[in-house]
């Protein structure tokens, strides 16, 4: 009887340690899916996998740009005033293809608004395919709320039309007045118009009878594009991939290859990329992004600066009572300061990450003038691995 006891005893403790285990190895499991991306990520020397769709182009099928001139009806007085004469002037030569004679001086309009459309045409695009629209005013209009845009031609780099745009506009802000007050929120003078333009003629290119392709990398680097090669003949089986310059790799058809299913599996290849390290810099905006496989050398860092503040206050002079010859003077007060901060020290060893230059950066209160100052400086110092990007 004992026995029997002490043995279910056992066995459900047995039992309960081999769940424990089990849930506590799941955890451990979890914890590196979770945390094992961070550590790749903070060794430059790990390439990332990306698909070669991502990272490249084929040569020739591409995007073309489209851009026409229209007018936009229907605004509620808020459109071109009399001092912009050419929407009057489109206006007329509409009137007059539609056998209405008018004297462009006699109209007198704030319903419409002159405007510039754009869009986009893709590739194998065909007679009907639809594509969205951006309209921008041209002139002094206030808001193209409630406007409708008439039918406007798009025209190519060539000069040619290959769309017609027309369509309600869709404004993603507004512009009130009243009283001489004015209330704006975003940019009332630039719409769009979903599936606003229909394609009347498409770009020519045949994949049929071509032999080769070229792919081209958005950005050059030559052990990028030698791993992109490897990649495409390895999951070819065949040497259809090679390596012409740092941006460029020409990729062979075989014969009876089906064109379209050759590039399909081509771009869904995930091979190696080896980006450049690059600090990107807008002095406008004051924002720094550093990129991840950014290297630092052990460098110190002194930083202060020297605040000048020159003050001009203007101090009215007059003349005693019952003085004679006296007159009132207006006299100009200049006070100038000068105030010499304190230097701030940051000293970066061997294999400080850019999270520590963040990090001590934010300590002694840089701000982003001062980052972008002290990372200009680094590389001039050559303690900054990494190409400096000025927008």
């Amino acid at each position: 009887m004992w026995a029997q006891v002490s043995e279910s005893k056992m066995s459900k403790a047995l039992e309960i340690c081999v769940s424990s285990a089990y849930l506590w190895s799941g955890r451990a499991l979890t914890m590196l899916l979770i945390f094992a991306p961070h550590a790749f990520a903070s060794d430059p020397s790990t390439p990332r996998q990306a698909r070669i769709k991502d990272i490249s182009s084929i040569e020739g099928i591409r995007d073309n740009q489209l851009v026409g001139y229209g007018i936009v009806v229907g605004l509620q007085g808020t459109g071109d005033s009399q001092q912009t004469t050419f929407p009057i002037q489109t206006l007329a030569s509409m009137l007059l293809r539609m056998g209405v004679s008018v004297p462009a001086a006699s109209i007198r309009v704030q319903n419409l608004a002159a405007v510039f459309v754009s869009a986009t045409l893709p590739p194998f695009a065909r007679s009907g395919t639809k594509l969205d629209i951006t309209v921008s005013s041209a002139g002094d209009a206030r808001s193209l709320e409630g406007g409708l845009l008439l039918m406007t031609p798009l025209y190519g780099a060539d000069g040619k039309i290959y769309a017609q745009a027309q369509g309600s506009l869709v404004v993603g802000g507004y512009s009130v007045t009243a009283n001489g007050n004015t209330k704006q929120f975003n940019h009332p003078n630039t719409a769009r118009v979903p599936f606003g333009a229909m394609v009347e003629r498409g770009v020519p290119l045949e994949l049929g009878g071509k032999s080769q392709f070229s792919l081209l990398l958005n950005d050059a680097d030559f052990r990028s594009a030698e791993a992109m090669a490897l990649a495409i003949n390895h999951a070819l089986g065949r040497p259809a991939a090679h390596v012409l310059d740092s941006r460029r790799v020409e990729l062979s058809v075989a014969n009876g290859e089906e064109i379209p299913a050759l590039l399909a599996q081509v771009e869904s290849i995930e091979v190696p990329v080896f980006p450049r390290a690059k600090v990107v810099v807008n002095e406008r905006t004051g924002t720094v992004v550093i990129g991840g496989t950014v290297v630092l050398q052990p460098v110190s860092i002194l930083h202060g600066g020297l605040a000048v503040n020159v003050v001009s206050e203007f101090q009215v002079s007059q003349p005693n009572a019952f003085s004679s010859g006296g007159t009132t003077q207006v006299v100009q007060q200049t006070t100038i300061q000068a105030q010499d901060k304190p230097v701030s020290r940051i000293e970066l060893k061997q294999g400080a990450t850019v999270d520590d230059l963040v990090r001590s950066l934010q300590t002694i209160g840089a701000s982003a003038r001062d980052v972008i100052s002290i990372l200009q400086a680094m590389k001039s110092a050559g303690a900054l691995e990494a190409e400096i990007e000025v927008l």
